[in-house]
């Protein structure tokens, strides 16, 4: 006779977790698109209308039907987005949700390409290069060429990474887009494409790749190798691409890519929140999305659990000017509100003081100032505003248009970083050797022979160099080994290293604010911190580089004191708040002098302000001075922005303001 025994579970399983109430949790439409697993899938999500809960849904769908988290690819824009998303998904069904793969094109390209990057040439210890970077090997080619003696002027190290960005991003061949935008330059198209062709030779040969290669690498690998595209198709059965309408060419190519073996692709996006054109995203990919998968669904999420009636009323017929689109009408169950203000103000100076006095009142009120925010359409809009908050000691926190790793000083250890990840990076080469006293840029390119020669090229005690240069060589070359021994751990301790080696240097060549500069390389540190390794922690600072600041410094962490938020609405996007400001809603400014001159420019103007107004749950202030003169233009700015006609002065209520008598 045959006993039977019961086996518990294994110890460390998975938990059970209860049955998900998806009729309860989730809207019909929400409840549509999480229940649809096989196929294309096209889901147009308005503003606050839960896209974020419904892909968190789906993920958890897809792993409670028995799909292995391995299985499935969550594209995002931002690497805390996807994180953000798998942990919620797993309070539903588990841990294994942190299974799935989840980031960035650009990192998912990253990764890919580490892995099988060998198939199209590139060297697994590659480095990423920032656009400045790119620019500066475009100078010295542009040199080299000699194409800046020329009778006629060729185009700055700067527009020539711009152009070559710009033709990558928006599937331009060059001869077209120089002939669009850059018609002064026509006569120099010839010279321009021979130093394109050398700048992608000069990347492959010193094992760099900048932003736009990470993305044409991963579509030529996915092209050109159809047993690595299929080997990637079983391994990601599910795709899943967020914010869809602000992908590029190049990746709904490579969405498509990783989709057409099987089907199973679901992108989600809004149309009208297609905002980011001068990145090379286009709103055609989420429009013709249905043409690339015939076969799609598509679902609509209108019920928005964000903002108050009257300011969807605003908001929705704001977008009946939209030339093209699919046609959505938001709405919400929550009460209607008060209709969004219209602030006319007397200049400049009284939009600051209204914006101030106003935010104190809501603080008053019991609203925080981290539910507060200000929105502007350039990063400058906002300098007079910030100096009337200094002055009312309104602390604030600004996001956008802080550009951390472009400052000199963070540059320098970065590069010092880099050749510890890839000693053939010439470039950081290039910065960390003129740092050393005596090395001039004549002798830069014996130096680098040397080191490249070298069997350890980080021992720079016998490499020939100008008398003046040995002890700085000496020292650096002390610094480079001690951080290369180093290099398996954590990447705080080789930017130790590099720091007490650059902490002298920094403060001779930036005496003046050297103590601020100082701050700046302990936040480096910082960031590393959650980092195991040198390289992770380089890619990631490359993919997703920091850029919000606190009192003009990088903002690496919340503080315990609440802050007002002011935000460039690019940066804005996905976010809410209690109570919203937009400045600046003047003709030439919102919408910008470019988008007067461009159709298509107008348009996205139009979705930059409908975004800007669905941030808002309770509160919309739309404020402008009636005059202001732009430096820029050399032009008075007195026409109000052209889309407070399009919303109609029945759905804003017009605020007058009057001066109280001392």
């Amino acid at each position: 006779m045959t006993r039977s025994y019961l086996l518990d579970p294994a110890v460390g399983g998975p938990l059970p977790h209860p049955a998900i109430d998806y009729e309860g949790e989730l809207n019909p439409a929400q409840r549509e698109a999480v229940l649809t697993l096989e196929g294309p899938l096209l889901c147009i999500a308005g503003a606050g209308s839960g896209k974020t809960k419904t892909l968190v849904f789906r993920v958890a769908r897809l792993v409670e039907t028995g799909v292995p988290p391995e299985q499935i690819l969550l594209l995002t824009f931002t690497r805390k987005a996807a994180l953000n998303m798998l942990e919620r998904a797993a309070t539903l069904v588990g841990g294994s949700t942190h299974r799935a793969a989840g980031g960035t094109y650009h990192a998912f390209a990253h990764l890919m390409l580490r892995q099988y990057g060998s198939a199209i040439g590139l060297r697994p210890d590659f480095s990423i290069i920032d656009d400045g970077d790119a620019a500066d090997i475009l100078n010295h080619l542009r040199l080299e060429l000699g194409a800046h003696t020329k009778g006629t002027r060729f185009p700055q190290k700067k527009t020539l990474q711009e152009m070559l960005s710009k033709s990558v991003n928006r599937g331009l061949p060059l001869p077209e887009l120089i002939e669009l935008e850059y018609g002064h330059f026509r006569e120099h198209l010839d010279d321009i494409q021979i130093l394109a062709g050398k700048f992608q030779e000069f990347k492959l040969a010193h094992g760099l790749l900048d932003y736009d290669d990470l993305l044409i690498d991963l579509r030529v690998l996915l092209e050109d190798h159809p047993a690595i595209r299929q080997a990637l198709a079983r391994r990601f059965r599910y795709v899943m691409a967020d914010e869809y309408q602000d992908t590029n060419p190049i990746q709904a190519r490579i969405t498509v890519l990783l989709g057409q073996e099987h089907g199973n692709v679901m992108v989600v996006g809004d149309d009208a929140q297609s905002i980011y054109s001068f990145r090379g995203a286009t709103v055609r990919n989420i429009l013709e999305f249905p043409q690339q998968f015939p076969a799609a669904r598509l679902i609509r999420l209108e019920q928005n659990y964000r903002s108050t009636g009257a300011i969807l009323a605003a908001t929705n017929h704001l977008m009946t000017h939209a030339r093209e689109g699919f046609p959505k009408q938001l709405f919400s169950t929550r009460p209607a509100g008060e209709k969004p203000a219209l602030l006319v103000c007397g200049d400049e100076a009284e939009q600051s003081l209204f914006v101030a006095q106003r935010i104190l009142e809501l603080r008053e009120e019991g609203i925080p100032l981290s539910r507060i925010a200000v929105l502007f359409r350039s990063g400058y809009h906002s300098f007079h505003l910030e100096l009337e908050l200094r002055k009312r000691n309104i602390p604030f926190t600004k996001w956008g248009g802080f550009k951390f790793l472009e400052a000199s000083h963070i540059k320098d250890l970065l590069a010092h970083l880099r050749v510890i990840q890839n000693p053939a990076d010439r470039i950081a080469w290039q910065r960390i050797l003129l740092l050393v006293e005596g090395i001039g840029t004549k002798s830069l390119p014996a130096l680098f022979a040397a080191i490249q020669a070298a069997a350890d090229p980080f021992d720079l005690t016998a490499v020939k160099a100008p008398k003046r240069a040995r002890e700085g060589l000496e020292r650096l070359s002390a610094a480079l080994q001690e951080a290369w021994r180093r290099r398996e751990g954590p990447p705080q301790r080789v930017i130790e290293a590099i720091t007490d080696y650059y902490l002298p240097i920094l403060k001779a060549v930036y005496f003046d604010d050297h103590p601020k500069r100082v701050r700046d390389l302990d936040q480096v540190a910082l960031l590393s911190e959650r980092f195991d390794d040198l390289t992770g922690f380089l890619s990631e600072l490359a993919l997703e580089p920091p850029g919000d600041s606190r009192d003009g410094q990088l903002a690496v962490s919340a503080d315990d004191e609440e802050r007002l938020v002011l935000s460039t609405i690019h940066s804005a996007k996905g976010l809410e708040w209690h109570s919203v400001f937009i400045i600046w809603t003047l003709e030439g400014r919102f919408p910008s002098f470019a988008a007067l001159r461009d159709p298509e420019g107008l348009e996205e103007e139009r979705r930059l302000m409908y975004v800007a107004m669905t941030r808002a749950q309770e509160n919309l202030y739309l404020c402008y001075p009636v005059y202001a003169y732009d430096p820029a233009s050399g032009t008075i700015l007195a026409k109000p922005s052209r889309f407070l006609d399009e919303i109609g002065p029945d759905l804003l209520e017009r605020w007058e303001i009057r001066r109280r008598e001392r």
